[in-house]
């Protein structure tokens, strides 16, 4: 599976992410998922306007992201684009080890990351079991190895329960 690794964003996302990444005030790590992270960094062509995260690093600044870029934000008006916190995910032990930064060196103090693959189709079926099927050929395709790793994961979750 490649990942869009480059520093250029398609438009309006630069010009949203940029103006974003101008008004903090420090170095901030958004752990993303959603829409956002399968369309631009992974390559499925699925629109979106919001970049859902589940975790920020510092903490405290949850509350300074969706003041300056949640939907009821300047920037959210401006721009059509949003943040959405979503705190309540289930992602497998140790993913913090496996994200990957997307777009590394683009902005100054805004720093977005992405699951790897395996811990975002994982994070997905727990979510939205009925959903995933539409998206199961991108993965098919992406990596069978993914796929394997998952079906092996999801048969010891219903073994346990």
């Amino acid at each position: 599976m490649s990942s869009s690794n480059e520093t250029n964003l398609p438009s309006p996302w630069d010009r949203f992410l940029e103006e974003l990444d101008g008004l903090l005030r420090e170095q901030v790590h958004v752990h993303c998922i959603g829409g956002f992270v399968v369309s631009l960094f992974y390559g499925l062509p699925r629109p979106t306007a919001d970049v859902d995260y589940f975790a920020v690093i510092p903490y405290g600044c949850v509350e300074d992201l969706q003041a300056l870029a949640g939907p009821d934000s300047m920037l959210a008006k401006k721009h059509k684009l949003h943040l959405h916190h979503f705190p309540a995910i289930s992602l497998p032990e140790d993913y913090e080890t496996r994200l990957l930064e997307m777009y590394p060196g683009r902005f100054k103090n805004l720093h977005l990351y992405a699951p790897d693959p395996y811990d975002l189709i994982l994070s997905k079926l727990e979510r939205t079991a009925s959903r995933i099927v539409t998206t199961l050929p991108f993965w098919q395709k992406a990596s069978n190895s993914v796929l394997r790793r998952c079906a092996n994961a999801t048969k010891r979750n219903c073994i346990r329960t």
